[in-house]
């Protein structure tokens, strides 16, 4: 069920209009709009329509029992919680998901006809099976478990599907999603330098999925905080202030410092204060930087984190076109998927137990909201970190293959060819770069891909020529005789 759910992210995402936003310092491009040498965004057409019309499936869970004396399906969790044989709701173009859990002990499952759709048989209690399908016909359909009398006795609902696509709900939540494309340009060759960095600690409601919010911590309020990058033997000087309307105190550690905490030391600051610590970049690499102040956990979930690249003598080679992209958890009371402003949950959080898998900070923030562009024949580079605080990510693209990989980031270190999938272990990055031969939409997971069903998943939507002799449906092409 994990790979229907990946495989339903194939289908096209939300066009948009597609900005890149920068900020320079009084000594140094600290931020920068994207290298000059990409082309332009690929062209979209803002008429398409996508497939279906958002990013995860509608999901509804149903416990056998035993009610007034029937056999009947009992709605789990959400707007169907308690019901007896409740109405499943959905919209034209939506996947589906249902989930079936054996609450007494006898045979059962669900099967709807209208869409060939059907559970595993489920004998034990507690057992479970997991189905899904996309709901291209509009109508009411009866769902019902097909083992001999049960129908009759009373194991059948309905379900509506309804017509268009279910709009999202407004919400005045700001989006912190940091667009991947938002990142300075390569340095390229010029001498050892100071460089400014300016950070603000921002706490700020955003929006974390379609009518659902949360209370982010941020650096510069975008999740990840800014791409910072300087060359190795650069003197950054950083200045932090913690916004006068924050609620807490904040600080900066920087993977790429030596010395007292990497930065945190130095910037632990209240809201309305100002602190600056200053660093040699001794050694070039990709690392990550994040709030170190106690519960450090508790800062790095809600947002505060982001990535520093020292890049060596020379830079990196030239590709034509870089994003920014990090994952992160979010440890909430209410489950995946519950509506409203949500809260943090300090027993999840030092248990390990997230409700969301997130890439740069929201659901569908690199699906919906700022997708990837590129086009055919280009090369790509990838910049990707995991904040964390707690998840080892497994990065893959589906459908492509790393031709590089700079293993633990470290870019002084010859990379890995022809990769498919890498580890990033929390608080750890990497650089990966590839060459797309073939237009077509391609899926950022992270390959523990039950997590693709709690927010974790991105698009890299390429326009081009889709080359038949690389990936075509049907038989292979007989040679011309």
């Amino acid at each position: 069920m994990a790979m229907l759910s990946v495989l339903f992210l194939l289908s096209p995402a939300f066009t948009q209009s597609h900005q890149h936003s920068g900020k320079a310092t009084d000594t140094a491009q600290a931020q920068s709009t994207p290298a000059p040498e990409a082309d332009p965004q690929p062209a979209r057409d803002a008429d398409a329509s996508p497939t279906v019309s958002y990013h995860a499936p509608t999901v509804f869970t149903l416990r056998t029992g035993i009610a007034t004396g029937r056999m009947v399906y009992i709605g789990v969790g959400g707007d169907i919680d308690g019901q007896i044989n409740p109405t499943l709701m959905v919209h034209e173009g939506e996947l589906v998901q249902i989930n079936l859990i054996n609450g007494e002990g006898a045979e059962h499952d669900v099967v709807i006809d209208q869409y060939a759709a059907r559970s595993s048989i489920v004998v034990g209690k507690n057992a479970s099976s997991t189905f899904s399908f996309t709901a291209t016909k509009v109508g009411e359909f009866s769902y019902f478990c097909s083992i001999a009398g049960h129908r009759q006795a009373g194991m059948e609902g309905l379900i509506q599907v309804m017509p268009g696509q279910r709009a999202a709900m407004d919400t005045d939540a700001a989006d912190i999603v940091r667009d991947p494309a938002d990142l300075p340009g390569p340095i390229g060759q010029r001498p050892p330098q100071v460089v400014r960095v300016d950070l603000e600690t921002v706490e700020l409601t955003g929006r974390l999925d379609d009518g659902t919010t949360y209370v982010y911590w941020t650096f510069d309020r975008k999740v990840p905080g800014p791409f910072v990058r300087v060359r190795v033997g650069d003197t950054v000087e950083v200045h932090l202030k913690n916004a006068a309307d924050s609620v807490m105190m904040h600080s900066v550690d920087f993977h790429a410092a030596t010395g007292p905490g990497g930065g945190a030391d130095f910037t632990q600051i209240a809201p309305g204060e100002e602190a600056v610590v200053t660093f040699q970049a001794l050694k070039p690499g990709i690392y990550v930087y994040h709030c170190a102040t106690p519960s450090v956990a508790h800062h790095i979930t809600s947002g505060m984190y982001g990535l520093i690249l020292v890049e060596p003598e020379g830079g990196l080679p030239q590709v034509d076109r870089e994003f920014y992209v990090m994952q992160g958890e979010l440890y909430t009371v209410e489950p995946f998927g519950t509506q409203g402003e949500m809260e943090m949950d300090y027993d999840k959080l030092i248990s390990e137990r997230p409700e969301y898998f997130l890439f740069n900070g929201s659901v569908g923030a690199l699906t919906k909201s700022h997708p990837l562009y590129a086009n055919a024949g280009e090369t790509v580079r990838i910049f990707f970190g995991v904040g964390g605080p707690n998840y080892t990510s497994s990065f893959h693209v589906i459908g492509e293959i790393f031709d590089h990989v700079y293993t633990l980031g470290s870019v002084t270190s010859p990379p890995v060819a022809g990769v498919q999938t890498v580890t990033v272990p929390p608080g750890g990055a990497t650089i990966v770069d590839f060459k797309i031969d073939r237009g077509g939409h391609y899926v950022l997971v992270d390959h523990a891909l039950s997590r693709a069903e709690r927010g974790l998943a991105g698009y890299l939507i390429v326009d081009g020529p889709e080359n038949d002799d690389i990936m075509h449906a049907g038989p292979a092409k007989k040679a011309a005789e």
